[in-house]
């Protein structure tokens, strides 16, 4: 099928659609895996969000440890269905091998840019609204904190300037170069 005048439409709304139900499963999977307030009214929504399909998948699918694996074979399973879809409107054919390594690298590029961003916006609301407590906060503080602990013990004490943020946001970016290129390129050599 090739495309028409519909295909960009039904293309942007299957990819919105997808993407933000796979956003939802990611974080709650991250916040499980963190330990966040399972109070909070973001995990809250997000529980409710991903109950229904989790539900079903977790009869079949068991934890392995703190790992919910049934949040990860649902996070992988819709973003195949995501691309093989766009991938069926545009015309292109693929192999399974390529759309498997194609939706990974997918997954990995939206995990790195969940960190970037709640890097980023732990910092803009510790600038703009410091010492408070909400919501948001708490769940920034939750998701990067373990990364953050990270970057602390490789940059010394630089008199009360927390350089950490930086350090994980310049080894998020180089993540992303290192990792997503050679995906790519093994799912067009496999495609």
């Amino acid at each position: 099928m090739g495309p028409t005048y519909m295909t960009d439409p039904i293309i942007f709304l299957i990819d919105t659609l997808f993407s933000l139900y796979i956003l939802a499963v990611l974080l709650r999977f991250l916040l499980q895996w963190c330990g966040a307030d399972f109070y909070n009214p973001i995990s809250q929504f997000l529980v409710k969000a991903t109950h229904p399909p989790l539900k079903i998948l977790r009869r079949f699918v068991p934890s392995i440890g703190k790992i919910d694996t049934s949040s990860l074979v649902l996070v992988f399973a819709l973003q195949m269905l995501a691309d093989f879809f766009i991938l069926l409107l545009k015309g292109v054919s693929i192999s399974i091998g390529a759309l498997t390594i194609l939706s990974m690298t997918q997954l990995i590029s939206l995990l790195i840019n969940v960190f970037v961003f709640a890097v980023f916006a732990r910092v803009l609301l510790s600038w703009m609204n410091p010492g408070t407590f909400n919501a948001v906060a708490s769940i920034l503080v939750t998701l990067t904190e373990p990364l953050l602990d990270i970057c602390r013990k490789f940059i010394p004490d630089l008199g009360g300037i927390d350089l950490s943020p930086l350090a994980a946001l310049l080894l998020l970016q180089l993540a992303k170069m290192v990792i997503l290129p050679p995906l790519h390129e093994l799912a067009s050599l496999i495609g």
